[in-house]
């Protein structure tokens, strides 16, 4: 079942979906391991699939480069940030925060709007 969950990870993760947070709900709640290490395995879960991705997604032209440097100090910035204050904070309050953004991430994306949705052709205007 492991690999299952490996293989559905990996999948989500290279389509941007975020398929780590299945990851670390499962080694959390199948696995049984604490909240720190599933953060650990995910991240380095992560860095080969990541690199993979990355690969394709550039061949394809759908890396905005300019936006990734202007995003890519404050990510740097908020990984070491949230590295060491994740290190303060006792595992179970850890896996309450983590539940807590699941649920907020889950109904935000149930009861919004679609962001950046293509228009239908119907509605798009033919330009001379």
């Amino acid at each position: 079942m492991s690999a299952v969950v490996g293989f559905l990870t990996g999948v989500l993760a290279s389509m941007g979906l975020g398929g780590g947070f299945i990851l670390v709900v499962w080694l959390t709640l199948a696995e049984e391991m604490p909240q720190k290490a599933a953060q650990g395995v995910n991240l380095l879960f992560f860095l080969p699939i990541a690199l993979l991705s990355l690969m394709f997604h550039l061949k394809n032209g759908l890396i905005n480069k300019e936006l990734v440097k202007k995003l890519a100090l404050g990510g740097v910035l908020g990984a070491v940030i949230g590295t060491y204050g994740a290190q303060l904070i006792d595992n179970g309050l850890l896996r309450k925060l983590f539940a807590i953004f699941l649920i907020a991430f889950g109904f935000r994306e149930l009861f919004s709007k679609s962001v950046g949705a293509a228009p239908s052709n119907s509605t798009q205007q033919n330009n001379p």
